[in-house]
């Protein structure tokens, strides 16, 4: 079985957020689907906790090197197709890139981002629930 898994579902692992031990358990034994943008999405959350003084790079490092061991197939996803979903659904491209994703796979989404969460229901898309 595949999923495709979104930015801070990851975070929530590598982060050892509250919900960190649930996304482990749905996601044993199963392969996860990311959108290419997703690996570079990972540094930019890091670099926002610079900023806010929410994280240090030593605590970054060890987060990548939890990151660095979860086995993600990153999906290239088409640009223009995306832009036309950002724009017809009126979210982020990230957003809609990791739709796109879902639906270039055949694959249920599991995010923790309501937006997110709502916006894919809207094209059919199988949300993962927390």
């Amino acid at each position: 079985m595949y999923i495709t898994i979104d930015t801070s579902a990851i975070i929530a692992v590598i982060g050892n957020e509250n919900t960190k031990e649930r996304i482990i358990e749905l996601t044993k034994g199963v392969s996860l689907y990311a959108p290419m943008p997703v690996h570079w999405e990972i540094g930019n959350v890091f670099s926002a906790m610079f900023k806010r003084h929410k994280a240090t790079i030593e605590q970054a490092k060890l987060a990548l090197a939890i990151y660095r061991e979860i086995p993600i197939k990153f999906i290239d996803v088409p640009l223009e197709q995306s832009l036309e979903m950002s724009h017809s659904l009126n979210i982020y491209s990230y957003d809609a890139y990791l739709i796109q994703c879902a639906q270039q796979t055949s694959t249920s989404l599991l995010t923790l981002d309501r937006g997110l969460r709502e916006a894919a229901k809207k094209t059919g898309i199988h949300i993962i629930e927390i």
